[in-house]
C-alpha cells in the first residue's frame, strides 16, 4: 500500500524559508521519478518540481526556478522541498508524488494529507 506523508509546512513570512519533506513507503521509492506538486486555493493542483530516480536530474515549474530545490534521499525513502525567498503566491497545499512520463504526472492515485505553506505578513 502507498503511503505518502509530507511534513514540514507552516506560515512565514515573504522572504523566508521552509523545507518540506516527504516520507513513502509502500513501493520501491529508488525506482520512481519524485515530484512536489502545491494546490492553492480555488486552482488546480500543479506540478512545482521533480527529479529522477537517481537524483541526477530536476525539473521546476517557471514561477520556482532559482527559489526552490528539489532533493531525494533513496536511503531514507524521503524527498525534500527547500524554498527559499518565499512569496505569497507559492501560499498552497503541498503534495508528494512519483511521477511519470515526460509531463511528470503523478503515479498513484492515493495522496498524502498534504503539507500547509502559508506565505503572508
Amino acid at each position: 500500500q502507498v503511503q505518502l506523508v509530507e511534513s514540514g509546512g507552516g506560515l512565514v513570512q515573504p522572504g523566508g524559508s521552509l523545507r518540506l519533506s516527504c516520507a513513502a513507503s509502500g513501493f520501491t521509492f529508488s525506482s520512481y521519478a519524485m515530484s512536489w506538486y502545491r494546490q492553492a486555493p480555488g486552482k488546480e493542483r500543479e506540478l512545482a518540481a521533480g527529479i529522477s530516480s537517481t537524483g541526477s536530474w530536476t525539473k521546476y515549474t517557471d514561477s520556482v526556478k532559482g527559489r526552490f530545490t528539489i532533493s531525494r534521499d533513496n536511503a531514507k525513502n524521503t524527498v525534500y522541498l527547500q524554498m527559499n525567498s518565499l512569496k505569497p503566491e507559492d501560499t498552497a497545499v503541498y503534495y508528494c508524488n512519483a511521477a511519470e512520463g515526460v509531463n511528470w504526472r503523478p503515479r498513484f492515485g492515493s495522496w498524502g494529507q498534504g503539507t500547509q505553506v502559508t506565505v503572508s505578513s
